[in-house]
């Protein structure tokens, strides 16, 4: 397994990481991603750590904490061999409290969560969205506290716009409090739109990609063909409607290519999608999740070999998407703001 460094810090992560979303399954949406209890969960954990994966992601919302729970349970005995991630800022209670990054809820979403994982610190804290009813500065200086408490190591951010990702990293800057290392970000092959500005701006700054969904939301399984209903155990009958929309033309020209590819390669489509993003500039680890065995060992097969260039450029080809303004502008003055991606 490869490592590389998470953003401009030190700190090394692998290039793949486990998400734990199928963790649990409480609830509608939940349990439409799976319902891995502990004993699944160990041994996913074992495939995983024997693969060289130590990097495992979750967050308080997911199955309402019971995810973190069967994280905490599953790596019980063995905390000093892998490396823990999660999230917090969506609703999780009734409380006018119980949302957002003040103060008041950031403390008490690290605490739960050290509790449910039971753990004594977390290696990476992403806030889980951006709250532009705190003062950013009040967000950083708490998180700063909870560093200092040894609670929380690095920090990160999660479904950020450009804005809410630089000014954050200004105020940092501007007041010496933790920045940003990580930024947990949607990107896939059918979901470029990473590259217009948070990938310059992390490139700049020094901010790694933490990449959920790299499928697609599950559009890059290799399951979905032209033309043909969707598989009687697709979590799209459930959640497509709440996650990223993918016109069909578009979803099939990219499915074609990466067919093609398959071919060529003998990988499979979910294989060669994730491989293409650890070509991405940023991309520092892209999370892979899996309901079973199969899936994990299908999706730790993405690492160990390259696509070539030419088969990169029919990817980039397939999946290029027109610019929004300025960035279709910009384009046009490479010589002074090249891109970073050609």
């Amino acid at each position: 397994m490869e490592y590389r460094r998470l953003g401009g810090s030190g700190f090394r992560v692998p290039v793949l990481s486990f998400g734990t979303g199928t963790f649990g399954g409480k609830g509608e949406f939940f349990g439409a991603w799976g319902n891995t209890d502990v004993a699944e969960a160990s041994r996913l954990i074992d495939i995983c750590l024997d693969a060289g994966l130590t990097l495992f992601d979750s967050a308080d919302s997911y199955s309402g904490g019971v995810a973190e729970e069967v994280l905490g349970a599953a790596v019980k005995g063995r905390r000093n061999r892998v490396l823990i991630s999660t999230k917090a800022t969506f609703r999780v209670g009734d409380g006018p409290n119980d949302v957002g990054s003040s103060r008041f809820h950031l403390i008490e979403a690290v605490d739960a969560a050290l509790r449910r994982l039971q753990t004594d610190h977390i290696d990476l804290f992403q806030l889980h969205g951006f709250d532009a009813l705190t003062p950013v500065e009040e967000v950083l200086s708490t998180l700063d506290v909870l560093v200092r408490a040894g609670k929380i190591r690095y920090v990160g951010c999660s479904n950020f716009s450009g804005w809410h990702l630089m000014k954050s990293l200004a105020v940092a800057d501007r007041h010496n409090l933790p920045r940003y290392v990580a930024h947990q970000a949607y990107y896939s092959l059918v979901g470029r739109d990473y590259e217009a500005e948070l990938m310059p701006l992390g490139l700049d700054q020094g901010v790694g990609a933490v990449v959920w969904s790299p499928l697609g939301w599950g559009r890059l399984t290799g399951k979905l063909r032209r033309g043909q209903p969707l598989p009687a155990t697709s979590r799209l009958h459930v959640t497509a409607e709440r996650g990223p929309q993918v016109e069909d033309e578009y979803l099939y020209r990219v499915v074609d290519a990466l067919d093609a590819v398959a071919e060529e390669t003998g990988k499979t489509v979910p294989q060669i999608a994730l491989n293409w993003l650890l070509t991405r500039p940023t991309v520092s680890s892209v999370i892979i999740g899996a309901r079973n065995e199969e899936q994990l060992r299908q999706n730790l097969g993405a690492v160990g070999w390259s696509l070539t260039p030419e088969q990169l450029a029919r990817l980039d080809a397939a999946s290029d998407r027109p610019l929004p303004y300025p960035y279709w502008h910009q384009r046009g003055f490479a010589e002074r703001n090249p891109p970073p991606v050609a």
